[in-house]
């Protein structure tokens, strides 16, 4: 047989699509309606909070929230705002979810049921779905993510959209946050005692 070589991509640290492709991706999800619905939340949710798909398939309808006109989405705690014209989108992607006609999903609370009753739809399913609109996966939240960490600090990033706090750090520091000497409240510590104030 003639030697093979099977070729390798490397899933370690994708490298991050540019601030401004991310941005024009976002407005693209947010204002075509040329890609379906269900794609379109799915990849806001990756480029806006920088979520995996893996846990962008295990959101329920109990992880968002209408409260006065306001809209929130439970990634972490406390829950991240969702600003328009997303929350819209959000809305009546809830209102409209697919794979709910059989008996045993009618009742299915997860944001992206699955054709299998009671399962969400696979991370796979909707990566496919996302190639086909042109939605690079990891690459987007990879700059999703660390354009975050550049915004705010690390710790309270890693808190409101779910991630390690540690992952967060290492993220932020990657991108050179200017927030690097931000030192969290920890309530678990005492105060140091003969430190600076």
């Amino acid at each position: 047989m003639p030697p093979v070589t099977v070729p390798h991509q490397d899933t370690a640290n994708p490298v991050p699509v540019s601030q401004r492709q991310r941005l024009d991706l976002l407005r693209r999800m947010l204002t075509g309606e040329e890609t379906e619905l269900l794609t379109r939340v799915a990849a806001v949710l990756m480029l806006l909070y920088a979520q995996p798909l893996t846990r962008i398939m295990r959101l329920t309808l109990d992880d968002i929230a209408c409260d006065d006109g306001e809209v929130t989405i439970r990634l972490g705690d406390p829950p991240a705002p969702v600003p328009e014209p997303f929350a819209s989108l959000l809305l009546r992607h809830a209102g409209q979810r697919l794979n709910l006609t059989t008996a045993t999903n009618a009742g299915a609370r997860w944001l992206f049921p699955g054709r299998r009753g009671g399962q969400p739809m696979t991370p796979e399913s909707v990566e496919r779905r996302l190639r086909a609109a042109g939605i690079p996966a990891r690459s987007g939240r990879t700059a999703a993510l660390r354009h975050l960490v550049l915004q705010a600090p690390a710790p309270v990033i890693a808190a409101m959209l779910g991630y390690g706090h540690q992952q967060a750090a290492r993220i932020a520091a990657e991108a050179g946050s200017p927030w690097s000497r931000y030192a969290p409240e920890d309530r678990d510590q005492p105060p140091s005692a003969g430190g600076d104030p």
